[in-house]
């Protein structure tokens, strides 16, 4: 038996893998998709989203194309694995993605057919965007002029191509490298942790998507405790609920008490005082440390 059939559950609730039916839509991402659509529909050219690791960027990013009918909208998702991309490949790359067939060797000539294309997406009532998520690896001044001069691609009165860039805090010291293209940022929204509350409505939602609906699962000192050890941080939050619906059903019990959720953080080193009473009230651990707790997380997995 798994812990999914013990608590009655139809689906595994917090797994930290992209699965549109657990979007929480809450008050901030709501703020945020309105002006990241705003941006977009009044064609500003270039927005930017940054946020602390963990804070749900990707999720968001996902969330807006998903807004994006094709009728409407030539869109494309574009995730940096790493920094030693080229501006020539992301050229092509974006080229390809805004449907050039067999985008040329020559940079000027490729350049030649995006802006064909877009005149094309442009004249069939649409409107081109790019969204590059994880856009804090785009390190250098040759990228950032690339980007600048896609903006570039226009006509009177209107720009052909819309980019968000979803990424960590220092993708705004990137774009400083080239600082006509910082002063090109028409949109920009910054993303924070949940609050206590909105932590208790994203565990709570999750739990009804899986199948919980009507089932108390957690008891609301273990929802303070996961909050104040995840410091609100999503991805955090759902490693410390998975693991303590484990360790419920591992002894047997039919929720998540506050000794469970206190014990799996204790082993996840999450809490840095062993024993030490924790404070709910004391949220704020700063964005190093939550960082801190996440690489050893992902070191671990």
């Amino acid at each position: 038996m798994s812990y999914l059939d013990h608590f009655h559950l139809a689906h595994e609730p917090f797994s930290n893998a992209p699965d549109a039916r657990f979007y929480f839509d809450s008050a901030q991402y709501q703020r945020t998709l309105r002006k990241l659509r705003f941006a977009v529909d009044s064609n500003k050219g270039l927005g930017i989203v940054v946020g602390p690791i963990g804070n749900g960027k990707t999720t968001l990013a996902r969330r807006l194309l998903d807004q994006f009918p094709p009728n409407l909208y030539q869109s494309s998702l574009l995730i940096m694995v790493h920094s030693g991309v080229t501006p020539e490949w992301i050229l092509t790359r974006i080229a390809s993605q805004m449907g050039v067939d067999q985008p040329q060797g020559d940079r000027l000539a490729v350049l030649r057919q995006l802006y064909d294309r877009l005149l094309e997406i442009d004249a069939e009532g649409r409107r081109a965007v790019i969204l590059i998520d994880e856009a804090q690896m785009l390190e250098t001044r040759a990228l950032m002029e690339e980007f600048r001069g896609l903006l570039n691609l226009e006509i009177p009165g209107k720009k052909l191509l819309n980019i968000i860039f979803f990424g960590l805090p220092e993708l705004e010291e990137n774009l400083r490298l080239d600082p006509p293209l910082a002063q090109r940022v028409a949109v920009r929204c910054s993303l924070s942790s949940l609050t206590a509350g909105d932590t208790a409505a994203y565990i709570d939602h999750r739990l009804r998507v899986a199948g919980a609906a009507g089932k108390r699962l957690f008891a609301a000192d273990a929802i303070q405790a996961v909050h104040h050890f995840s410091g609100g941080v999503p991805r955090l939050i759902n490693t410390l609920c998975d693991n303590c619906l484990f360790e419920s059903f591992s002894v047997g019990l039919d929720h998540v008490n506050e000794s469970i959720a206190l014990s799996v953080a204790e082993s996840l080193g999450l809490n840095e005082h062993p024993g030490e009473q924790y404070l709910p009230e004391d949220l704020d651990d700063g964005l190093e440390h939550i960082e801190s707790m996440l690489d050893r997380l992902e070191f671990k997995s």
